[in-house]
Formats: C-alpha cells, structure tokens, sequence
C-alpha cells in the first residue's frame, strides 16, 4: 500500500463563512463563499448528515471502507490492537471568514452517557494564519448564568468572560473537550480531532443556523450545557494549553498524547510507520515510502499514509504537519535525518 495525495473535500453551505484561503492554500482556483472547512483523510461524516464529510479514495472507495476491509494495512496491528478498525482521528483545515460562535464540544464521559458514541471531541490547532481566539472562562460561570446568556443570546457577556489569546503562525494549542472558544476571523489552521462532529452552540445569533433547534446534539440545551466547563481558568492554565510555539519541530502537544498526535517537521525526515495524515505547508520535496517509488509535494498538499506503507523518507525544502492517531503500543519515533 503507498501514499496517497488526497484532493479538497469540502462539505458545501456550512453555517459560517470561509473558503478563500483554503483555495488559495490548495491553488483550487475562486471559493465558494462558505465552505470553510477541509475535512482531509476523513472517516466522519457531518453530524446528521452522512455521508458528507467522508474522504473518497482516488479509485472511488470511501476511505471508510477501505480501512474497514483492511484494518491492518491501513492502520497497522498496534492501533488494530488499541482501538480495533476505528482511525480515531479527523483532521480539517479551517478557514474563518468571519468569527466563529461561541460553542463547545463533549468530552468521552459525555458523549458515550448521552450519544452512545466511543468518542467526545477534544482538538488541537496547528495554525497558518494568525488569529484572535476566545478560549476558556475567566471565571467560574453558574450554570444558571450560562443558560441565561444562551437563551437571550448575549454574546457580549459570553466574550466578555472569556480569556482573549491571539493566535499566531506556527503555534499549537490543545483545546480539551468542554472547553468553551470562537475562533477569530483570518485563522487558518490544521485541525486535529477526536472524530466526531459534535458542537453544542452557545451562540448562533447573526449566524446561518437555528441553535434553538440544532444547537444541542438533540438532546435540549438543559442537558447539553452539561457538557460545557465552567470553570474559571487562571492565565497559567490558558497559557500551558499552547503545547509549542513557532519555530519548534518534532512532537508539538505532548499532553494531547490520549487523542492525538500533531508533529511539525522541517525535511528531511525520516516519518515513522504508522497510519498518519500529512499537511505540506509550504516549499516542495518528495515522499519515499519503502518500496522507493518517489511521490512529489508541494504546499498545499495533504496526503493519507497507510501504516503498511512502512517508514517513509521526505527529502526537499518543505514544512509538513504531521497528524496521528493516539500511539499504539511500541510505537517508534520520527527522526531527522
């Protein structure tokens, strides 16, 4: 099995703007005006929606299936032993257009209770474009404080108890699940995820969605605010929540370890076998896989590696992120070479 270069896959009339930098990003040509979101190497589909949001193979199979058909090819016998056919990872690049709403995601706990489903939604941010970001409580928010602010909808006092952060180029930050944040317009940013599409809405005034309705997962906002973390964070708790800065190559969110892995490296590497999910972000090179049949990279190309694919060499000038699942047993290390 070898490498395979993945096209835009872009789930059409999303709630929010976005789109253009992912266009110029991947050299598409003009966007459309709210498809800001690249589910790249996806086994996830949008919440209520399947099958949008599942990546297509090349020779027209469901990334999906092919993994479930060939489990150890694709995933490889640690993983397989970890966490059976599941890939355990969804990765987007996100293009804010405009400010995102103010929401938050459930944790595992969560989810299984109220959904049925192995996983809740903890994400990473690897980011192409600076940003402001909302990102945590203040303070601690009674839970009757919160329900009022999303029932009357006042945003201003949602922001106004938030930590406000700026996000710039090259940093990485790990936002755990239940974690309230909006992401500022102009951020451009590889996602990493635990793979499940599940957003409660604290907001959606001014936005092209019905939060009354679909704001909740289905479960009524008295339940689904449970989700939320409302404790006030300290200044040091956001700030430990950045796992690296710009510049830092190698393993850059060490504490997202239980969900994910996100690596930055500069070539040449040499990249550990395993099932991963490669974005280039900028120069050119080339892709060795084992069985030595060159695959050229320029920015903007994301790339799907199965685990039988062995340990693949990238030679050339580029800077590619490097997204995993969590590390099965005996996982080796990537290196520099």
């Amino acid at each position: 099995m070898r490498p395979v270069v993945l096209g835009a896959n872009q789930p059409a009339e999303r709630f929010y703007a976005g789109g253009r930098q992912i266009a110029a990003f991947r050299g598409t040509g003009p966007a459309a005006s709210h498809e800001p979101e690249d589910w790249v190497a996806s086994t996830t589909a949008v919440f209520g929606q399947a099958p949008t949001g599942l990546t297509v193979l090349p020779d027209g199979t469901p990334l999906r299936d092919a993994i479930a058909a060939d489990p150890l090819g694709w995933l490889g016998a640690g993983h397989v032993a970890a966490h059976g056919a599941d890939a355990a990872l969804l990765v987007k690049l996100l293009d804010a257009g405009q400010r995102l709403p103010v929401h938050a995601h459930p944790d595992v706990p969560f989810a299984r209770r109220h959904l049925g489903l192995a996983h809740g939604k903890t994400e990473a941010w690897v980011v192409l474009e600076p940003a402001d970001v909302w990102l945590g409580f203040a303070r601690d928010v009674p839970a009757e404080e919160l329900a009022g602010w999303v029932d009357a909808q006042d945003v201003d006092a949602m922001l106004a108890a938030m930590h406000r952060r700026r996000l710039e180029r090259g940093d990485a930050v790990l936002v755990p699940a239940g974690t309230p944040h909006a992401i500022g317009q102009g951020a451009f940013l590889v996602e990493l995820q635990e793979p499940t599409d599940l957003s409660i809405l604290l907001e959606w005034h001014g936005f092209d969605v019905d939060g009354r309705t679909d704001g909740h997962l289905g479960l009524g906002f008295a339940d689904a605010l449970r989700a939320v973390d409302r404790r006030g964070l300290s200044r040091d708790e956001v700030s430990r929540l950045w796992g690296s800065r710009a510049g830092r190559v190698g393993d850059l969110l060490p504490d997202a370890a239980p969900f994910f892995r996100a690596e930055r490296w500069l070539g040449p590497v040499t990249l550990e076998a395993g099932f991963a999910v490669l974005v280039v972000v900028s120069g050119a090179g080339t892709l060795l896989p084992d069985d030595g049949a060159p695959l050229d990279l320029a920015a903007g190309a994301t790339v799907v590696v199965p685990a039988s694919a062995g340990a693949i060499e990238v030679r050339g000038d580029l800077e590619v992120v490097v997204c995993r699942p969590p590390a099965g047993p005996g996982t080796p290390g990537s290196r520099a070479v």
